[in-house]
């Protein structure tokens, strides 16, 4: 039999089955749920989503409604003998909506209910109080009268009584003001307010469900999935009178703070006020345990809510928060919802229930969104802090930093060194920019994206970044930085918020992350229970450390080429380019051997043992070489060249597209005295860092950007004669392994192969997009957007894998290989190996481990616990649907 009305209150609790929130809203399934727990519930009916649904089809409800509406009403005016119904309408959607208008209380209170509940309550005041709360909201919300009218009637009523201008009205105010606002609804509409019951019951649902058509429920039904079609549960419920006496009131309470996750009853509370004017945040409210012993409402009630917040944990399995209302002493619970929290007591409130065995450790790893750790894993502008904004842009790498405005790479290490921090401002940076940001403590662009390079660079490197500030006018020659009237000058103090895209003048405090007690212990169960290792991208000492304390298993792509950006090394590499023979580039090349053999020796040896993959030289020469006139002429004259020599050789070595040029093995195989360095370089540090160590070290050396198995043979033959040189005269061959760098699509199709020769494949999915889709990351926020917006795309697939296509490659790819050589261990190393989402893809597909910026590995690390989870749940679900 279909049913269109679910009772809830004084003993009876219809549950809605395993679907109740989608047939009785979120609200509605609460209060049923508390009627079935034995909980002081105001009675009340909710009219399902069927029969709303219906309705907003058809423009009227179902047959057979009336008859259960009836019912159901008849039942709420017995119970409330001998008072008169006076009842409250909220809609109920299936997802919370904040603000959804078309809620209503005192509905009922026409003259004649209004005197009998005077009566009935011995209060005439307080009875007028509800009738003029009832007329305004009436008027407001079912009859969409201006507010501004009934404010203006409320105004010229206070000045008449002498009282201040938006001052509080008393109960006894009540009588008289409501007559005002009664007048009024009958001049605007030409009819008085309705008397009956029924009727403004009729009137408020209508009114309800046409609020569910307005621009803003439509645009939240978008932001938060649910279909058109979708439509809100009405809950019709018993009111509870918090403006009863002094003896009432109305208040919030969450079973844990929200802030830190501790577990104490926290809260608000208003004397002789209603719910509605908590949640609106009315003055006056004060904290619950302060007026816990002072306060006789809440003293009355003391131990039922602890009794209900204890009772509703257990329920839920989570902490919550509820509202409940006072009337005169007794208490009522009006609705119950998942506490909103921080990040940091999302983590300590898992870690808890957990302890306690309300969940187990699974779920408390599964309940954490693993993109939220990144709030705790940087500096956050304090939120009590005044701040001075300049600008917003893009909120590109996360963290905040307070520093030294500076223009340069030169600047930027002058206050390095001077033991000041530096924010590097930019137009937009390119890979010449790496030392430069490297040196500064944050990073600054007017151009550019989520996925643009200073973003991806800042992100890898664990440093904030606001990317994207269009408003702001950069003049790097005048060290002006400038938004509107306002300018900042070269070494003036800014602090940029990376997690909000925000630009301030001067310093503002920050609070530091602490990563140890709830954190710790949630990372401790993730690693237990996930199969696919974690790994980091990193080229220095300092972000080895980093990554090994946030729990990384090794080096993922250590991108040597940011190695050549380091201080006092660029006048080596550019001459290493700009040698226009053989000897003279090996000349070059001697120079920086000792330099790149030392920084891998102390990779090594802070690795201890874990792998380190390190990618041979990748990007095109040109990136190392000078633009501006001033630089040119300074390099000319460092080695002692014409400058329209040096220009002739600057022009013959320009592309015109060099991503897809002269770059990764095509470098190594013409000009393999380049791979021959690097290869030694990496493996006497291997030798040398186990000496010191007493740790085994098998480096993983990588080729970039290879096509086919021949390109990946003559390099792999380079360097296997440097090993056997190595150990001739060394007297111990150096153990290595070495594999490739998939990121062309025609790699992935010839993975089978490219796998005949090579022991690893590591997925490049930055580049592997960019090549599938025919995008430049680097100029894809010009449109990318536009794309999700428009719905072409689901998301930016520079951020979350392209599983259907990019996706689809590196599957293909995987499979093939490993058909042929099954022991071949696979890896992603692109942006991609720090994104939930692609996380979950990657383990799906029997992927080794993801490698990512280091600040970024506990969030590796959590989602791919929460891949394995999944992966279970699947594979049980598999056998029981074949049990069956």
């Amino acid at each position: 039999m279909v049913r269109w009305i679910y009772r809830f209150g004084d003993g009876v609790a219809d549950e809605g089955g395993a679907n109740a929130a989608a047939l009785l809203g979120a609200k509605g399934a609460a209060l049923a749920a508390m009627a079935r727990l034995g909980l002081p519930v105001p009675a009340g009916f909710t009219i399902g989503a069927a029969a709303t649904a219906h309705h907003l089809a058809h423009g009227r409800f179902p047959n057979g409604f009336e008859a259960e509406f009836d019912a159901a009403l008849g039942w709420l005016e017995a119970l409330a003998a001998p008072r008169p119904p006076v009842l409250a309408l909220r809609p109920s959607p299936e997802r919370a909506m904040p603000g959804l208008e078309g809620a209503l209380l005192d509905l009922g209170l026409g003259d004649i209910a209004t005197r009998a509940l005077a009566q009935a309550t011995g209060d005439p005041a307080f009875a007028q109080d509800c009738r003029r709360r009832f007329l305004r909201q009436f008027g407001e919300t079912v009859l969409r009268l201006d507010p501004a009218d009934f404010e203006e009637r409320a105004d010229a009523f206070r000045r008449g009584r002498g009282l201040p201008p938006a001052g509080p009205l008393g109960a006894e105010d009540g009588g008289a003001l409501g007559a005002l606002y009664a007048a009024l609804i009958a001049e605007e509409t030409g009819t008085p307010p309705p008397d009956a019951l029924g009727l403004q019951l009729a009137t408020a649902i209508e009114a309800a469900l046409r609020s569910w058509r307005t621009p803003r429920a439509i645009a939240w039904r978008s932001l938060t999935a649910l279909p058109d079609q979708a439509a809100p549960a009405l809950v019709v419920q018993t009111m509870a009178f918090g403006n009863l006496g002094r003896r009432s009131g109305a208040g919030l309470v969450s079973t844990r703070d929200a802030e830190t996750g501790a577990k104490r009853l926290a809260g608000s509370f208003l004397a002789a006020a209603q719910g509605d004017e908590i949640k609106a945040g009315a003055r006056g409210a004060e904290p619950l345990d302060r007026l816990a012993a002072a306060h006789e409402a809440v003293a009355a009630v003391r131990e039922g809510l602890v009794a209900a917040a204890g009772r509703l944990e257990a329920h839920f399995r989570d902490a919550v928060e509820f509202e409940f209302t006072v009337e005169d002493g007794r208490l009522f619970l009006l609705d119950v919802r998942p506490l909103a929290r921080s990040t940091r007591a999302d983590l300590a409130i898992a870690v808890g229930l957990a302890g306690e065995r309300i969940i187990d450790r699974r779920e408390a790893v599964a309940r954490i969104d693993p993109a939220s750790l990144d709030h705790l894993l940087h500096p956050r502008i304090d939120p009590a802090a005044p701040v001075d904004l300049l600008a917003r842009g893009v909120p590109a790498s996360p963290g905040a930093a307070t520093g030294v405005v500076a223009f340069s790479a030169a600047e930027a290490e002058d206050l390095r060194l001077a033991g000041r921090k530096a924010i590097l401002v930019r137009v937009e940076t390119g890979p010449e920019d790496v030392h430069a940001m490297h040196a500064a403590a944050a990073i600054l662009t007017v151009r550019g994206g989520m996925t643009s390079h200073a973003a991806v660079i800042a992100r890898g490197m664990g440093k904030p970044c606001v990317a994207g500030a269009g408003t702001l006018r950069v003049d790097a020659r005048a060290g002006t930085l400038s938004a509107g009237e306002r300018t900042v000058r070269r070494g003036d103090t800014v602090t940029l918020d990376g997690g909000s895209g925000a630009v301030m003048v001067g310093a503002v405090p920050l609070s530091q992350p602490e990563l140890t007690g709830a954190f710790a212990t949630l990372m401790d169960w993730a690693d237990g229970i996930r199969t696919l290792r974690v790994r980091a991208n990193a080229e220095t000492v300092a972000d080895a450390n980093i990554a090994r304390a946030f729990g990384a298993e090794g080096i993922g792509l250590c991108r040597s080429e940011h190695m050549f950006f380091e201080s006092g090394r660029t006048g080596l590499v550019r001459a290493m380019i700009l040698a226009e023979t053989v000897e003279a580039r090996r000349e070059a090349l001697a120079a920086l051997l000792p330099l790149q053999r030392a920084d891998f020796a102390r990779l090594f040896t802070v690795m201890a043992g874990h792998p380190v993959t390190v990618r041979l030289l990748d990007p095109p020469l040109h990136e190392f070489l000078p633009r501006a006139e001033e630089e040119i002429a300074a390099l000319a004259g460092a080695l002692g060249m014409a400058e329209d020599r040096l220009r002739r050789r600057l022009e013959a070595l320009a592309e015109a597209n060099p991503m897809l040029g002269h770059r990764g093995c095509r470098l190594a195989i013409t000009f393999p005295e380049i791979a021959e360095m690097q290869a030694r370089a990496i493996l006497d540090a291997a030798l040398d860092a186990a000496a010191e160590t007493g740790a085994a070290v098998v480096p993983q050396i990588m080729v970039p950007l290879v096509a086919s198995r021949a390109e990946f043979d003559f390099v792999a033959e380079r360097v296997r004669i440097v090993a056997q040189a190595i150990g001739r005269e060394r007297g111990a061959a150096p153990h290595y392994e070495i594999g490739t760098m998939i990121e062309l699509p025609r790699a992935a199709l010839r993975a089978g192969a490219i796998a005949e020769s090579a022991a690893f494949f590591s997925f490049g999915t930055n580049d592997l997009t960019q090549t599938t889709y025919g995008i430049s990351r680097d100029d894809a926020a010009a449109f990318l957007r536009a794309y999700v917006e428009e719905g072409l795309m689901p998301h930016d697939p520079f951020a979350t894998l392209d599983h259907e296509g990019v996706g689809e490659l590196v599957r293909m790819a995987a499979e093939r290989g490993r058909a042929t050589r099954p022991d071949l261990e696979l890896g992603i190393c692109g942006e991609h190996g720090g994104d939930p989402a692609s996380i979950r893809f990657c383990a799906e597909i029997g992927l080794d481990y993801v490698s990512c910026s280091p600040f970024r590995v506990p969030i590796a690390r959590l989602a791919a616990a929460q891949a394995a989870i999944a992966a279970e749940a699947r594979t049980g679900e598999i056998g029981r649907k074949a049990a069956e």
